[in-house]
């Protein structure tokens, strides 16, 4: 592997399963390695950032078996995690690191957590905050602001705290430590994030009260999870919807094009690139999937559909407040998609797009220009001209996943050929992205593979 080089391509057809939901693996290898019990967990992705957890919960004492595709999981239960002989390393993962950081927090003993240069220049100051006021001891640079972190935990108490910012890892981060804490943990939240979280936790049997934007939870609660009549009870991780937003987005602008996603989850608070396509005119649909859970409403279970995508004219939109949230990892594939629609697309209140992977905001700008693409930036968004006829160019991805896979989508409507150079960062994500575009026809390749014989 290495530079990806993509050739303009003609419609995209066919039917395709994406990776399992990284969000919900990592919390799945996390849960089940603190309850008590076994668990199967199917459906899981083996990208880097997941393995990263796997191992991490390794080092703190859970057996993790690989057979047959799923990772049967024994927990070491509530006071069962032992003090890790080495740094915990979370690979470029701020899930892991923030939500360890909450695991670490309730532990009677010191935990350092360190990862690549990336992830090191992340914030961590929202998640050390709070586990300080619970208690806990937390360390790092900047005045325990950014990694690497160590963490002495033990002793925490339960805390009323409303959250600065609406964000799934601090809440989750604050959640697990509210596990091994006294009394009760209350966090209110400034707008919507992901529930996946509490959902998981209610499958292990973990009283959760929401109301509104508040949740709740007493500490001292044991993870069991759901007893099997015959069988090892199974946690099946569906599809994720951040990797399904790439063929999303290229069905969308390829003229022609006409997919279906199987099993992609359709956990509403992880759904607003699809609101977005809705509002754009684009030609999208969920339909109910075979999968378990499918249609069930239990608060338990992950929502999971079929995507159907066709390609459509589309029109700029504006993009602000609670959609922000519920779209912010697809904003480097939805600048791609802003630049194929008419008229100006403004994206406003994304700040936190500046410390992700890359500054997203600066990267995408910065690289979608070198292929003709007209977008201004703004401190807090950008504002994408559109449509524009894109040109292919040499252009590189800054070690960040989703850009990688955005820029391989905009070489499909590019004139000429779109070079990206070190695309495996999307190994972190969405390992066999080229296999699976090239299932649906996408003329797009590894530099050293053979060539492509179009007939």
């Amino acid at each position: 592997m290495g530079d990806l080089l993509i050739h303009p391509s003609g419609p995209l057809r066919g039917t395709v399963t994406t990776p399992g939901d990284k969000s919900i693996t990592h919390r799945a290898l996390m849960l089940s390695a603190l309850a008590e019990g076994t668990t199967a967990i199917e459906g899981w992705v083996p990208a880097e950032v997941c393995l990263a957890t796997l191992r991490c919960m390794r080092q703190m004492g859970a057996e993790i078996e690989e057979k047959n595709d799923a990772l049967i999981v024994t927990g070491a239960g509530p006071r069962g995690l032992r003090e890790p002989d080495d740094v915990l390393h979370c690979a470029g993962s701020g899930t892991t690191m923030r939500l360890l950081a909450g695991i670490a927090a309730g532990q009677p003993f010191t935990t350092v957590l360190t990862g690549t240069e990336p992830l090191r220049r992340r914030p961590m100051g929202r998640v050390a905050g709070p586990l300080r006021l619970m208690g806990a001891t937390v360390l790092g640079r900047h005045g325990g602001t950014l990694p690497p972190l160590t963490i002495r935990g033990g002793g925490l108490r339960g805390i009323d705290y409303s959250l600065p910012v609406a964000s799934a890892q601090v809440k989750s981060a604050i959640l697990l430590a509210a596990l091994f804490a006294a009394g009760e943990t209350v966090l209110h939240e400034p707008g919507p994030s992901r529930d996946h979280t509490e959902r998981m936790l209610r499958w292990f049997g973990v009283e959760v009260a929401s109301q509104g934007r508040d949740v709740g939870l007493l500490g001292g609660q044991i993870l069991r999870p759901p007893a099997g009549a015959d069988a090892l009870p199974v946690l099946t991780i569906p599809g994720d919807f951040s990797s399904a937003a790439f063929p999303l987005v290229a069905a969308s602008i390829v003229p022609g094009s006409s997919i279906c996603l199987r099993r992609t989850g359709a956990n509403t608070s992880r759904t607003g690139l699809y609101d977005l396509l809705v509002r754009m005119g684009g030609d999208v649909a969920l339909s109910a999937s075979d999968l378990p859970g499918a249609a069930l409403p239990d608060e338990m279970h992950e929502p999971i559909a079929d995507v159907q995508v066709r390609h459509a004219a589309l029109r700029a939109t504006e993009v602000a407040g609670d959609l922000v949230v519920r779209a912010i990892d697809e904003f480097p594939i939805f600048a791609v998609l802003a630049t194929q629609a008419e008229g100006d697309t403004v994206v406003r209140e994304a700040a936190e797009l500046r410390v992700k992977e890359s500054d997203r905001i600066a990267t995408v700008a910065a690289e979608l220009r070198k292929m003709g693409a007209a977008i201004d930036e703004l401190p807090d968004g950008m504002i994408v001209h559109g449509p524009t006829r894109l040109r292919g160019a040499t252009v590189a991805c800054h070690r960040d996943h989703r850009l990688a896979m955005a820029l391989a989508v905009a070489g499909l409507v590019a004139s000429g050929t779109t070079t990206v150079k070190s695309a495996e960062a999307f190994d972190d994500s969405f390992p066999g992205f080229v296999e699976t575009m090239q299932a649906l026809g996408a003329n797009i390749a590894w530099v050293d593979a053979e060539p492509r014989r179009d007939v």
